[in-house]
């Protein structure tokens, strides 16, 4: 069975990388994106079976990425984990307008990320 593919969107590098790491530890294939155009060009090039997403970042927001991604035909399914110090409910409800699958709040434990990339990609 092909190894799944997972894209991690953050603008804190040390964030991605700790995401990432976990992430190729459980088996999954990762790529990293610093803001929501260069994940939106990155789903130009390739097909990912799941996307991390941090709300706050410069340039395109997570809100505005998920926003972008819901309108191509080939990511309206596409799982896009939101992964933000944003806890608030008015915040995760339009996350949820917007299309993100799910909603995981800064700080989290690793095996929180498993979980959820775990319940939302089948292996």
């Amino acid at each position: 069975m092909p190894t799944k593919k997972i894209m991690v969107v953050d603008d804190s590098s040390a964030l991605r990388e700790a995401v990432a790491t976990e992430l190729r530890t459980a088996g999954y294939e990762v790529s990293e994106a610093a803001d929501g155009r260069d994940a939106l060009e990155m789903l130009n090039a390739e097909r990912f079976d799941l996307v991390i997403c941090d709300v706050m970042m410069p340039v395109m927001d997570g809100i505005a990425f998920v926003k972008e991604a819901r309108k191509r035909p080939d990511c309206r399914f596409l799982p896009i984990v939101m992964l933000t110090t944003e806890a608030g409910e008015r915040r995760r409800q339009e996350g949820q307008m917007a299309g993100a699958t799910a909603w995981v709040v800064k700080p989290f434990r690793p095996q929180q990320i498993l979980h959820v990339v775990s319940k939302l990609v089948m292996r």
